[in-house]
C-alpha cells in the first residue's frame, strides 16, 4: 500500500466516528460557529495514525488549535468540513487531510462518507473520485455554476460580498451553496460547477480540496493570485479555467483594494 492508499483508508477509518446521532454540540465563537464531540473525536483519531503513517510530521488543524507547523511535512485536517451540515443530519460533510511537504502542497484526500465519496489527488499524478478519474468541465463562464457563500463567520464583510456575487451571478448560469468549502471543491473538480468564491478561509477548508481541483485540470488561488495560503486564512478564489479564475478575481478586485482582515 502506498502513502496516498495509507491516507485513504486512515481517512475512511476516521469516518466510522462520524456517527449519526449521540454526539454533543458546542459554540466556539459565535452560534454560527460550532464544534461536535465528532470533530474532536475524528482529528484525534487523525492526528495518532498519520502520526504513525510519517513519523516526525506537524500537524494544523481546526479545532483545539492544534498548529505544529516546524516540519518537513505537514498534516493540515478539517476533521468534519461542514459541521453545521453533519450536526443537522445534512450530507455536505466530509474530512478533509492534505499533506504538505516544505509548505508545498503534495496528496489531498476527502471523504464524504454520507454520500461514500472518496476524492484523491497526489501532486502530478491526477485526481479520482472513488478510484476513478475526473476533471473539472470545459463549460465557458457564462454557462458556469458558481459555488460560493457571505462570509458566516465574519458577516461584516456580507455586505462585500454580495456585491461580488450579484457581479459574477449576472454574467454567469446560476449559483449554489452547500456549506462545504471542501465539498465544493472537489464537486468542481469533478464537473458538476465551474466558479467559486469565498471571502474568507481557513486552510483546512480547502488544502486537500485545491490539489485535488487542480489535479482535475482546475486553478485555485487567493486575493494576490498566488496559491492560497497554507498558513492563515485567505480569500479563494477558483474556476475551471485560468481565464474564468481571472475573471472572478478581476470582479473581487473592483470591489476590494485588499484584504479587510
Amino acid at each position: 500500500m502506498n502513502l496516498l492508499e495509507n491516507i485513504c483508508e486512515t481517512v475512511k477509518e476516521a469516518a466510522r466516528l462520524m456517527v449519526r446521532e449521540g454526539f454533543s454540540i458546542k459554540e466556539k465563537d459565535s452560534v454560527e460557529n460550532i464544534v461536535t464531540s465528532s470533530d474532536v473525536a475524528v482529528q484525534e483519531y487523525l492526528t495518532a495514525k498519520l502520526a504513525d503513517i510519517l513519523p516526525g510530521s506537524g500537524f494544523l488543524c481546526e479545532e483545539e488549535d492544534l498548529a505544529d507547523l516546524n516540519h518537513e511535512f505537514v498534516w493540515i485536517i478539517d476533521p468534519i468540513d461542514g459541521t453545521a451540515n453533519y450536526a443537522r443530519g445534512n450530507e455536505n460533510c466530509c474530512i478533509s487531510v492534505a499533506l504538505v511537504r516544505n509548505w508545498n502542497p503534495v496528496m489531498g484526500v476527502v471523504y464524504g462518507p454520507w454520500r461514500d465519496e472518496l476524492y484523491c489527488a497526489e501532486a502530478g499524478k491526477g485526481a479520482f473520485c472513488n478510484g476513478s478519474p475526473i476533471h473539472v468541465s470545459e463549460r465557458p463562464f457564462e454557462n458556469g455554476i458558481f459555488y460560493t457563500a457571505m462570509s458566516t463567520y465574519r458577516k461584516e464583510f456580507a455586505k462585500t460580498c454580495s456585491d461580488i456575487i450579484y457581479d459574477i451571478y449576472m454574467e454567469c448560469n446560476d449559483f449554489r451553496r452547500t456549506g462545504s468549502a471542501a465539498v465544493e471543491l472537489c464537486l468542481m473538480a469533478r464537473g458538476v460547477a465551474e466558479l467559486y468564491f469565498e471571502m474568507r478561509l481557513m486552510p483546512w477548508d480547502y488544502a486537500a480540496a485545491a490539489v485535488i481541483l487542480k489535479e482535475a485540470g482546475g486553478f485555485i488561488c487567493g486575493f494576490d493570485g498566488a496559491w492560497p495560503s497554507l498558513t492563515k486564512p485567505s480569500l479563494v478564489v477558483a474556476a475551471n479555467s485560468e481565464k474564468s479564475m481571472k475573471h472572478i478575481l478581476g470582479t473581487v478586485r473592483r470591489h476590494l483594494q485588499s484584504l479587510p482582515y
